[in-house]
């Protein structure tokens, strides 16, 4: 029996902040409330002073992801302990298959290589491909195998681009089944075409990949993606929104009564473009993914986002590249491989510009590191939330406790920070993963292999927007009556 006090902390759920202790017995929350007492050698941590928080949930990972000829630096147990050493406790990865490969096949392949984990991870589903076999592994995956999301990338012509009748095909299928359809959205034939037109130019180094991938057409695609998900009625979870085009496309359809969730990448919050236009080709590159970063006006918007509540998780798109990697496109941006890190940093960094800026509370904090993911993705409140009956999955936060985030000091495999010489203000003390210390005021506990496949069960009756199709559908309906 395993046995965990976290004694005299002011525990901050997503609806309200409260003075309490918490109690975890085996891997679960026993008790919350005040002066709990603790059996015979339990360990006891003093939260005084310090905020008690779910543990992360990071719904946007790419951990040992193979990709434009190479693979990630972080496998699975490299990843979710790095995360751990942020305050994260939980991760949803992406399996991918190849275009043509069976879904079933990726989708073992992945829970191999997790299996190494440390902390409790599930998988998204991408759909790369079409034809009856994939209709079917999508109900396996549903039914059996607790996969109820379902990604699509609108970018990368000519690897694992989802063309609009494989992403109709796919919508349509989620909603039978209770999943939750996913976009990448960038216009991938644009893309396409940018690419050859700015290197024809001459720009081939990493200054030309955000010149190829411009806000608007990542704001066309999740327009489309957002009119596909509206004619079929299913709701729709847009990724990594980087720019203002994307996110007031997302409020724009909010507002009509759509069920439209964004995501948003902490570093998007915080980077800008800048970067890509650093004379040191190896540091520009080590920055390049997709969407890239933006010019600073649109952080501004995003974290409007946040406050209004049109955005609604945060994630890192994790997937760490090192500089030799990247050097594949020493002469050419678009062969560079796409991916940066920040599972470990994302907690802190959401925390100095969120909280510390007043731009969020406490609770708004956990409500997009946490809460919010756990809700969209159906696994709350086993995940992000302190309560009765919960995972024991928290986060003991210092608000004064300072950091520099840094590659020389971080614990992922990757050899560049894009946080590098980031002082933040607010940072994990203690985690605690399945009931057990894991991280304690710098020294990680990571054990291999005991995270944890976490199924997620398919949504309810109400999930469809079927209101919304009709309402699609009745004008079209009138018109042929009269």
């Amino acid at each position: 029996m395993t046995n965990l006090l976290i004694r005299g902390g002011t525990v901050v759920n997503a609806d309200r902040a409260f003075r309490s202790d918490v109690l975890c017995q085996d891997g679960r929350i026993v008790a919350v409330g005040e002066n709990l007492q603790a059996s015979a050698g339990a360990t006891v941590v003093d939260a005084g002073g310090q905020y008690v928080m779910p543990g992360g949930i990071d719904p946007h990972t790419h951990m040992q992801l193979p990709f434009m000829g190479a693979t990630t630096m972080d496998d699975f147990f490299t990843g979710t302990a790095a995360g751990m050493a942020g305050g994260t406790t939980s991760i949803i990865d992406f399996v991918i298959p190849n275009p043509q490969q069976p879904l079933m096949e990726a989708y073992h392949t992945w829970r191999g290589w997790a299996e190494k984990a440390a902390s409790d991870y599930s998988f998204h589903m991408a759909i790369t491909w079409w034809d009856e076999s994939v209709k079917r592994d999508m109900g396996t995956l549903v039914q059996t195998e607790g996969i109820n999301s379902f990604k699509h990338f609108m970018a990368y012509k000519g690897a694992i681009m989802a063309d609009d009748e494989v992403l109709v095909n796919s919508f349509k299928r989620a909603l039978e089944l209770g999943a939750m359809p996913t976009v990448h959205a960038e216009n991938g034939e644009l893309v396409f075409l940018m690419q050859k037109e700015i290197s024809a130019l001459g720009i081939t180094g990493p200054e030309g990949h955000p010149l190829s991938r411009p806000p608007i057409v990542e704001g066309e695609a999740v327009n489309r993606a957002i009119a596909i998900a509206e004619v079929l009625g299913v709701p729709i979870y847009i990724v990594h929104v980087s720019c203002l085009e994307a996110a007031e496309a997302i409020g724009r359809a909010r507002s009509r009564g759509q069920r439209v969730y964004g995501e948003v990448l902490a570093g998007h919050l915080t980077v800008d473009d800048s970067v890509y236009r650093h004379p040191d080709f190896a540091t520009a590159a080590a920055h390049v993914m997709s969407p890239p970063f933006r010019p600073k006006l649109h952080q501004e918007f995003l974290w409007r986002g946040l406050q209004s509540g049109n955005l609604h998780t945060t994630a890192t798109d994790h997937c760490t590249f090192c500089a030799t990697q990247k050097a594949a496109g020493k002469d050419e941006f678009s062969k560079i491989p796409n991916g940066c890190g920040g599972v470990e940093e994302r907690m802190a960094v959401l925390w100095e510009g969120g909280v510390n800026s007043g731009r969020l509370t406490p609770s708004e904090f956990v409500a997009i590191t946490s809460s919010n993911a756990a809700k969209l993705f159906n696994i709350y409140p086993q995940k992000g939330c302190i309560a009765v009956g919960a995972d024991a999955d928290l986060v003991v936060w210092d608000p004064q406790g300072t950091k520099t985030l840094s590659a020389k000091t971080q614990h992922s495999k990757g050899d560049f920070n894009v946080f590098e010489g980031r002082t933040v203000r607010g940072i994990p003390s203690h985690t605690v993963s399945q009931g057990k210390l894991v991280y304690v005021q710098g020294d990680l506990r990571a054990e291999r292999g005991a995270g944890r496949y976490i199924k997620r069960p398919a949504f309810g009756p109400n999930f469809a927007a079927s209101q919304q199709r009709a309402k699609v559908l009745a004008p079209t309906a009138v018109a042929r009556a009269t």
